[in-house]
């Protein structure tokens, strides 16, 4: 938890108490279903939630804006964000029924009001988002033929909506057929070794 604070300070004690519960909680569900590595389980905090909140350090969501996380698998990055940003709903999806029971049994214990679930195709999910965000579920290429058609077209926010996705290592040949993609070097935030590589890849989308 004292990792989390130091890069987000000014949490409500409500915020702090649902951070502090989730290491716990996912030890609970991960001995049932699993859904993170045993090792990563270990080092839930820097692997799954900081890194999950590298969108926030990139991109602070206003009230009334939709997300949609695609391939959440365990809840990430939608958990911690929707922790974050409480005025912000969060719908998550993963096409693996036992890892949205997972995200679900997480929300509802946290009392996270501005989560659904629903396992799911992402090509099938339906409605409009201002951001779609990931954590490396497949390439760009085919990741933007998923969600190309559910950006919504009102702009509230300094990025223009589209995709913000959390990837490692030398993106170049993958981010090739888009040259508005913009990096987001992780290590600008958090000084951890875990995020050497680490990247928040941000590319507009207008919806067709």
């Amino acid at each position: 938890m004292n990792l989390i604070f130091k890069y987000f300070p000014d949490l409500s004690e409500n915020q702090i108490d649902q951070f502090s519960k989730l290491e716990a909680l996912y030890a609970f569900w991960n001995a049932q279903i699993n859904v993170i590595s045993r090792k990563d389980i270990q080092e839930l905090q820097i692997r799954h939630v900081l890194h999950s909140l590298g969108i926030a350090k990139v991109q602070s969501f206003k009230s009334g804006t939709h997300i949609l996380d695609v391939g959440t698998g365990g809840g990430f990055p939608g958990i911690p964000l929707a922790i974050l940003f409480p005025e912000t709903h969060f719908h998550l999806v993963d096409s693996i029924g036992k890892k949205i029971k997972v995200v679900k049994e997480v929300a509802a214990a946290l009392d996270l009001k501005n989560v659904t679930a629903e396992a799911i195709r992402a090509e099938e999910v339906k409605g409009e988002f201002d951001f779609i965000v990931s954590r490396a579920v497949t390439n760009m290429d085919e990741f933007v033929k998923w969600v190309r058609n559910k950006i919504a077209k009102k702009q509230q926010h300094d990025l223009k909506n589209g995709i913000l996705y959390l990837k490692g290592g030398d993106l170049t040949e993958e981010l090739q057929h888009f040259p508005n993609a913009k990096l987001f070097n992780l290590t600008d935030y958090f000084d951890d070794e875990f995020f050497e590589t680490k990247k928040v890849v941000h590319i507009p989308l207008k919806k067709k």
